[in-house]
Parts: structure tokens; sequence; C-alpha cells
């Protein structure tokens, strides 16, 4: 659970990249309502402050498509060719539900990663600024050392260089759900990729999320 104050904060702050792992339920089809922010309004949603997460944090390269006005979009994309609704299906029913989620390269809207990653190599110490700006929102989560899943090898190659290892729990890379498989597919890998993660530290997880 997170209190109300730091959730306001994270918006006003962090809501141009960051968002929660926290959907609306599909109806007709699997895409369907992943666009749906009401999910974040806490007189639509009730019990939102109780379902989200910040002892998990969810982590992608960066933006693919800019949202400047619309807090919390991230990861919620409405566009048919987003694959976000592959996140939701993974990780629905799961103590990771209600994860904070965010990009560790903030504000650079650029849908090709080889296109960013051969940019960033041109530029190292524009790494060094983004990695100061994801620990100070780590800092404002308010959780000390959380559990850390990068979607894709360019993420975690990035957390893994640039954090320190009391910065997180653990540090865990997922597969990234741009990848052209099937929903129940990206479950089922992303499923054996977590159980890396300690028994002890799954159980915390499912206590926070119950």
């Amino acid at each position: 659970m997170i209190a109300a104050e730091r959730i306001d904060l994270i918006r006003r702050k962090h809501g141009a990249y960051g968002s929660w792992a926290v959907w609306a339920a599909p109806s007709n089809t699997p895409k369907s309502g992943v666009g749906d922010l009401t999910v974040f309004d806490k007189q639509a949603n009730p019990r939102l402050i109780e379902t989200l997460n910040p002892g998990v944090v969810m982590v992608g390269l960066n933006i693919s498509r800019g949202f400047p006005d619309q807090p919390f979009r991230n990861f919620h994309d409405p566009s048919a060719a987003a694959n976000d609704f592959k996140i939701r299906y993974a990780f629905s029913n799961t103590c990771f539900w209600g994860a904070y989620m965010t990009d560790i390269i903030k504000g650079v809207v650029e849908p090709d990663s080889g296109a960013l990653l051969k940019w960033l190599r041109r530029n190292p110490n524009i790494i060094a600024d983004h990695v100061k700006t994801f620990r100070e929102e780590l800092s404002d989560l308010g959780h000390p050392r959380p559990a850390i899943l990068a979607f894709g090898g360019a993420a975690y190659d990035l957390l893994i260089e640039g954090l320190w290892t009391s910065d997180y729990a653990s540090l865990t890379r997922l597969t990234h759900y741009s990848h052209r498989i099937s929903k129940e597919r990206y479950r089922e890998a992303v499923h054996l990729q977590l159980r890396e993660l300690p028994n002890t530290q799954l159980h915390s997880m499912a206590a926070v999320s119950q």
C-alpha cells in the first residue's frame, strides 16, 4: 500500500512517464479497456490505494508515444498497435498487480529502440542523468529497496550498470512485451523468469497485495 499523498506526488512529478500495473478488465477483445484511465480515479476505483504496491517497480526503456497531458498513460496505450495488453494479461491475478511502472530513459519519444541506444552510446553522460532521475523517482515512491522487473535487455543493462545494489532488493530481466508472441506465451515466459525471485520476497509481495 502507498499513501495517497505519494500517489499525488508521483502523478504531478512523474506522471508523464510513470504509471501503475492496474488496468480495466477486458470486455469483447484482448486489447479492450487497456487505455481506460478511470482505474486511477480514487472515486471510480475506491480500492486503488490498497491495490498499489511500491515494493515492485516495472521498468521499460523509453516511451514510444508521448502523452504529456495524460498522467499515468504510459503502459496504458489505447492504440491498436500497442502491446500493453500483454502486460495486463501476464500479471493479472498475481502479486505483481499494482506495481509501479516507469521508464529508465525519461521523456525521449522513440519507437525504435536501436536508434535510441545508438544515440545513448554517442551521449553516455545523458544516461547518468536519467539514472539519477530514476533514483529520485524511487525515493518518491517511498520504498527502501523494491524488486525491479526490467522489460527487455536494453533496460536491464542500463539498470544493472547504473544502479547500486543497495537501490533494489532484486533486479530481474523479463521478456519485452513487444515480442511477437501471443499473450498466453508471453505470460508463460514471464512467469518462468519470475521464478528466479526468492520465495521470501514473493511471499512478502503477496502479503502486500492482499
